[in-house]
């Protein structure tokens, strides 16, 4: 190590061995297989012996052989270790890299594309092999962990996406600093930025001074001042936030450098408080005061799709559109009998650098390089006897196969279908609720959900991020002006994918095949179980029964709408947030595994 603590040269790259690099190389592989098939832009061909395919590539002159199990979804439970690679008669080693030059056409990689997804493949395959070579707890052991240890001990990211850990921008050194899996303690780096070039806003019962005196105590305020004051400026012009360090090192300090050198923008350096870089990347939980906010930053690093900064204009509405959602929530009785809330992103702000906003279109990632929100920890609503794990621990599998959802079941000691039932009335019939109710859909994938656990059952569900991910469907609800952002015109066909895609296609998919791929739930008791909690919610909801009838969940089929279709066509914007059903790639049907499991007519 360094005289700073830091990883030397060789040090950062130990993980980058030959043994571990094949055995990223081989799990990358099998998602790639089976999300590519799933999404229909491969098709094995079945071999004689039950359970064994092939797959021969662009060119005809490579072949993939593997065994899979297809589930409902056409989900492809495909073993790793089963994977081979054939040319001409003998066998090749697995290379990720390889396979996408392979498969190019196929994929729909065109050239501009290619190299740099090649590159977010390649940052991926080093973060699994990172995480290979730590010791990590069992799936049993981190089950029994807490939110924090949880919470940096996964190990796959999205489950739908391929490239799902590019983070183009971190040198390897900044890997080890910020990266969720280091768990690397970090602090803060506060800016202070002139008012008029600034907003900020607050919610109800919240305002800058009352913000800024919970977030910072009084030694480092006056230390702030200070720096302020020793230059000359006056504190009362500037409000003080805080940004990514990498943010900092690597973009404000050099492409900001006009706001730093006229004094527009002052850094005034790290706070005290340490944080925790979250699954999200460009959010921190802050280890120092639990119960204190989250922060969340812009950081100006590709990953996944987008550049992840954060827009100064639409951070202008966040509070307001939190608070509204939260009356809502409060006011309702289904939400309020399932225990369901969010944590609220209370306050925000964003800094508009003039030059660039003139020089560009809304949504450009120049737009999005300087802006702040502070969310609500959900520790502080901890009950007692309670515990914190985010809802994408469910699908994460050990080293050795030993599945997390599993080891919470045999804690808690249910039947497993009743397990799966509690957790479906706190997280599902929410979701429906807001469909259904309102019109309203959030984005509940397991990254933005937080599970309340109780003895290793689910006891309810907190959803967070909410501003930049809700929308309402309904043309004409009526909207507080401040919130009229989140109003989205989706077409009537589409409405009802975002229950179908996002929770049954991208979540419920791969916990059902975890859960039946270790014998601990079968498929048909999983989604009769599913079954079940809709049917039960829609009876507690007759009223809307038009409404169920409009948007039927037992439909027969549903439309397959393929994410990493939308990555592979444009890994650098894959979405236009301001269209965002128009981007989706559609393509075929899926069979419902509801439908077999509809009421009688």
């Amino acid at each position: 190590m360094t005289a700073a603590g830091r990883p030397t040269a060789q040090e950062a790259v130990a993980h980058l061995t030959p043994a571990l690099w094949a055995r990223a190389n081989r799990l990358l592989l099998r998602k790639a297989l089976a999300e590519f098939t799933h999404e229909r832009l491969l098709t094995p061909r079945r071999l004689p012996a039950d359970g064994h395919y092939a797959l021969s590539d662009d060119d005809g002159t490579t072949e993939y052989r593997f065994t899979a199990r297809r589930q409902a979804l056409d989900h492809w439970q495909i073993d790793p270790d089963s994977i081979t690679r054939h040319r001409a008669g003998g066998e090749l080693p697995l290379e990720a890299l390889e396979f996408f030059l392979e498969f190019g056409d196929s994929l729909g990689l065109d050239a501009a594309v290619l190299p740099v997804y090649l590159e977010e493949i390649s940052s991926t395959l080093s973060g699994t092999a990172y995480k290979l070579a730590a010791k990590q707890p069992t799936a049993a052991e981190l089950a029994r962990s807490g939110f924090q240890d949880i919470e940096t001990g996964m190990t796959e990211g999205h489950p739908c996406f391929v490239a799902n850990n590019g983070r183009l921008g971190f040198g390897i050194h900044e890997y080890h600093a910020y990266a969720p899996e280091t768990a690397s303690p970090l602090r803060l780096i506060w800016l202070a930025a002139r008012r008029d070039r600034a907003t900020f806003t607050a919610g109800a019962g919240l305002d800058y001074d009352t913000l800024i005196r919970g977030e910072l105590p009084r030694h480092t305020r006056d230390r702030f001042t200070a720096t302020l004051t020793g230059l000359g400026l006056d504190p009362d012009d500037y409000y003080l936030f805080p940004t990514h360090p990498w943010q900092w090192w690597n973009k404000l300090s050099v492409t900001f450098a006009a706001e730093v050198a006229r004094q527009h923008l002052v850094c005034l350096g790290p706070g005290d408080d340490t944080y925790l870089a979250q699954q999200s990347l460009r959010t921190f939980f802050n280890t120092t005061t639990p119960t204190g906010h989250y922060v969340k930053t812009a950081l100006s690093v590709l990953n996944m799709g987008f550049m992840r900064g954060l827009s100064a204009s639409y951070m202008e509405a966040t509070p307001a559109i939190n608070d509204w959602l939260a009356r809502l929530i409060d006011a309702d009785d289904t939400f309020r009998a399932a225990r369901f809330s969010i944590i609220r992103e209370r306050a925000a702000i964003g800094y508009h650098h003039r030059a660039y906003e003139a020089a560009t279109a809304k949504g450009s990632p120049y737009r999005k390089m300087l802006a702040a929100l502070w969310r609500e920890s959900p520790v502080a609503t901890l009950g007692p006897d309670r515990r914190l794990a985010t809802m994408a621990s469910l699908l994460h599998t050990d080293d050795e196969g030993g599945s997390f959802a599993a080891a919470l079941i045999e804690e808690s000691g249910l039947p497993p279908a009743t397990w799966l039932r509690r957790y479906l009335d706190a997280y599902l019939t929410p979701v429906l609720h807001a469909f259904y109710a309102y019109d309203l859909v959030f984005m509940p994938h397991g990254e933005n959900a937080i599970l309340v656990l109780e003895d290793g059952a689910v006891d309810r569900v907190i959803f967070k991020d909410i501003a930049e991910e809700i929308a309402v469907m309904d043309p004409d609800a009526v909207l507080p002006p401040a919130v009229e952002r989140i109003r989205a015109d989706v077409p009537e066909d589409k409405k009802l994918l975002s229950v179908f895609t996002d929770v049954f296609d991208c979540f419920f998919r791969f916990l059902s095949g975890t859960l039946d791929d270790r014998g601990i739930l079968d498929e048909d008791t999983f989604w009769r179980t599913v079954a079940a909690c809709v049917l039960d919610y829609q009876a507690s909801v007759p009223h809307l029964a038009d409404k169920f009838a409009r948007y039927d969940l037992f439909a027969e089929e549903f439309a397959l709408s393929c994410l990493n279709r939308l990555q592979l066509r444009n890994n650098q914007e894959m979405v236009d947030l301001q269209d965002p059903a128009g981007a989706l790639q559609l393509i075929g049907t899926l069979r419902n595994p509801l439908a077999p499991h509809a009421p009688a007519a």
